[in-house]
């Protein structure tokens, strides 16, 4: 994930705005920036690869100005060069962004029609010149900000400054976290707590679609309808864990919430939403000549590679095997000439999955990892490795690494079906458009959090619940049957929603909640449809998740209803997460259980 610092100081803040960035270095990156303002002047120092390069150019000439923003950025719309690191900046104002902007080349081209020239690839320069232009018309800051806000659709977090107003600056919020620190004299704007800890402990967290304007010494918050707002001023801890919560009660709960964020930039390092091109990591074998794919992983990661396994045969029209790496290390696999095992786990060192992965390479496998650690032992010992950009994910329950590792296997997907020809590039597109707009409807997805934990007590009291779904929805029901199990304690199962009559319908009574996960988005709807029914027929209590149109066709037989976005079915899955894990959070809250550590659980199981 990208970082962001900002500070209005008393004192130069180049170095101070380093020591930031170093603070927000766990959430990864691929270049850095900053930029101060000095007699009504931007200067701007920016540089690939690690922060230790742009710390070497500070050091040399440290650019004055008590005012500056700062930015570590995943490639997201453009390559990680020094021209498309932020901040991204003109004569008047600055800026470094967190997110992605769905409609960027819409704004894109209205502005070069207006003659604008854009210096970079990124989707970030559109809010630049939106502002810039709207400040040379003479409106202020504010003004312009506020104006320019409601022409941005997507995921966004935003820190501003501008060349004419040395002891101001604005920041901004639509999906992605952002918090306000207060000082003595001094005001600073961080992606979180920890990035704000070397400098205060009084912190106020944007809420979604609020901005604010700071002062040396003031904060002004504004909702979203430009209504001037209070934000509550918290005391964070500088020690322990707890740092990093932001507003959150718990760590798995901000990770639900940073999964707009994360997908937006994760599926930014592989995808040029201008051309519809994806670019895949070099491998040092031909993705031309695979015959087969194998998928190997364990708990969630398994649940992440059974959805890939519809998509690879459905748009590849490779045929795939799954295994879960607890079985496969021990059987006496058969490797097929010109085979591709993919390996997936968040750690880069789970036992099982890692023992796998050594079998399959003995065996003259070409062997993948898809992995959040780079550095980690897959990652070294992989003939290839792609990392997913879930940045560290303190909740033992999986929710933004199980969302980063589909949106990594499904762009792995349309670039293997481009390579082999067995896709259209007007079907990448169409598909990549699909990608594109998952930030900004899993923010309307989060939108309705009350509503999904008022169902939350529906399942609280339940000894046994049932999750059921077809194609890929079916691999989503088994992901929300084990995030129930795992931080409520409550036995839930997954079902593949056909097999429902042939067993598992003798365990429904009036006592068991059945939660039913069904986009309206083909034949399989109505095969869900018909199951429904005959759960309904024996008294089930039903939890619906489906869009408008599901809702119409099988709402009146339902307990209680969660009204997804109409989506494209292809990127279902991704969405389809969010409820899942929100109602079992919800839950556990109910149950009172230690949601980021539940008993018996580890992060990352390094052991057999």
């Amino acid at each position: 994930m990208c970082g962001i610092i900002g500070i209005i100081g008393k004192e130069p803040v180049a170095l101070r705005l380093l020591k930031g960035l170093k603070q927000l270095e766990y959430r990864g990156y691929d270049s850095s920036g900053i930029a101060t303002i000095y007699n009504n002047t931007i200067l701007r120092l920016r540089a690939e690869g690690k922060l230790s390069n742009l710390e070497k150019i500070v050091q040399a000439t440290p650019p004055s100005g008590n005012t500056g923003i700062g930015h570590t950025r995943w490639a997201t719309h453009g390559l990680p060069t020094e021209t498309n690191a932020h901040p991204h900046a003109t004569d008047k104002v600055a800026i470094v962004h967190n997110g992605i902007i769905e409609n960027f080349q819409d704004l894109k081209k209205e502005l070069q029609q207006q003659g604008v020239v854009f210096a970079s690839q990124t989707d970030t320069e559109v809010i630049l010149h939106l502002i810039d232009k709207q400040l040379r018309g003479g409106k202020s800051p504010e003004e312009a900000v506020a104006d320019s806000l409601n022409r941005l659709e997507g995921a966004f977090a935003l820190a501003i400054a501008f060349a004419d107003y040395p002891s101001l600056l604005i920041a901004a919020r639509k999906g992605s976290p952002l918090a306000i620190g207060y000082g003595n004299g001094e005001m600073y704007i961080g992606s979180d707590a920890i990035g704000l800890s070397p400098y205060t402990t009084k912190v106020a967290y944007l809420e979604d679609g609020d901005w604010v304007v700071l002062t040396t010494d003031s904060a002004k918050f504004f909702n979203a309808r430009n209504e001037e707002v209070v934000r509550p001023i918290k005391t964070t801890t500088l020690t322990g864990a707890a740092v990093g919560k932001g507003e959150f009660r718990h760590f798995m709960h901000k990770e639900i919430y940073e999964q707009p964020t994360v997908i937006g930039e994760t599926m930014g390092v592989f995808c040029n939403f201008s051309t519809g091109d994806i670019q895949l990591p070099s491998m040092p074998f031909d993705l031309r000549t695979i015959e087969k794919i194998t998928l190997v992983a364990c708990g969630t990661s398994y649940y992440a590679a059974l959805v890939a396994r519809y998509w690879f045969e459905s748009i590849t029209r490779l045929p795939v095997h799954i295994d879960i790496a607890s079985e496969y290390r021990y059987r006496d696999v058969v490797v097929a000439p010109n085979s591709l095992a993919i390996f997936i786990s968040q750690s880069g060192e789970t036992a099982d999955t890692l023992a796998a992965m050594r079998v399959s390479k003995a065996a003259g496998q070409h062997c993948i990892a898809i992995v959040n650690s780079p550095e980690s032992t897959m990652a070294h010992e992989a003939d290839a490795v792609i990392h997913t950009r879930a940045g560290i994910e303190v909740g033992v329950a999986s929710t933004k690494a199980f969302t980063t590792q589909l949106v990594t296997l499904a762009c792995f997907v349309l670039a293997l079906a481009s390579i082999r020809e067995k896709i259209t590039a007007e079907e990448r597109i169409r598909l990549l458009h699909a990608l594109s707009e998952v930030p900004s409807r899993m923010v309307e997805v989060l939108h309705n959090e009350e509503h999904i934990a008022q169902i939350a007590p529906l399942l609280s009291e339940a000894h046994d619940v049932l999750y059921m779904g077809r194609g890929t929805s079916y691999a989503i029901a088994l992901e929300g049957a084990l995030k129930l199990k795992e931080i409520s304690y409550i036995h839930a199962e997954g079902y593949a929603a056909g097999e429902l009559k042939h067993g598992p319908i003798a365990l429904i009574d009036e006592h068991v909640p059945v939660i039913v996960i069904a986009p309206s988005d083909s034949l399989l709807f109505e095969k869900t449809a018909s199951n429904v029914q005959e759960v309904a027929t024996r008294g089930g209590k039903i939890i619906l998740i489906t869009d408008a149109k599901g809702i119409a066709a099988m709402g009146e037989i339902t307990t209680a209803v969660i009204e997804m976005p109409a989506i494209h079915p292809f990127v279902a899955p991704l969405l389809y997460a969010l409820p899942i894990q929100l109602l079992a959070y919800h839950v556990a809250i109910l149950k009172g259980t230690d949601v980021d550590q539940p008993r018996n659980l580890a992060k990352s199981v390094t052991v057999e």
